[in-house]
């Protein structure tokens, strides 16, 4: 699978990330300061790890800053994306079963390896929820986007 992974710094939380989904296996597409010569202001780098998922060049984008909100406000901005704030597990795996979240968002301040280990446990082993009133719920949200 490929995944883009960004950052708005090369901290040792996004740099473990990339160790840890080659070594799972997943093929990496970098953005921000984990590419050579990538923007890195964490607006820039929300919006394009969202444009990288959403456009299919990418099946899951993973996404950091300091807090962890400002990559996701940005990613959110583009259509199709619906990136979450996790600080565990469990709000990884509740991501992505009801809400079919594709951009997973972590602090880069509050995120320690072991978690950030557990919660991509969680994102890839968790497959969205087939039930009739979540999937209302992401038509629901789609409407609400054709609305802008």
């Amino acid at each position: 699978m490929i995944v883009a992974v960004g950052s708005d710094e090369r901290h040792e939380t996004a740099l473990f990330a990339c160790e840890e989904l080659r070594r799972r296996g997943h093929e990496l597409q970098l953005f921000g300061a984990l590419a050579e010569g990538g923007a890195v202001r964490w607006s820039g780098v929300g919006h394009a790890v969202g444009e990288a998922v959403a456009s299919g060049l990418c099946a899951s984008g993973i996404l950091f800053c300091w807090t962890g909100t400002g990559v996701s406000i940005a990613a959110n901005k583009v259509g199709g994306i619906r990136a979450a704030l996790c600080c565990d597990a469990a709000t990884a795996a509740g991501a992505r079963r009801w809400n079919d979240a594709n951009v997973l968002c972590a602090s880069l301040r509050a995120t320690s390896a072991a978690v950030l280990g557990e919660m991509l446990d969680a994102w890839f082993a968790t497959i969205p929820s087939e039930d009739a009133e979540d999937r209302a719920a992401l038509a629901e949200l789609e409407r609400f986007q054709s609305k802008r």
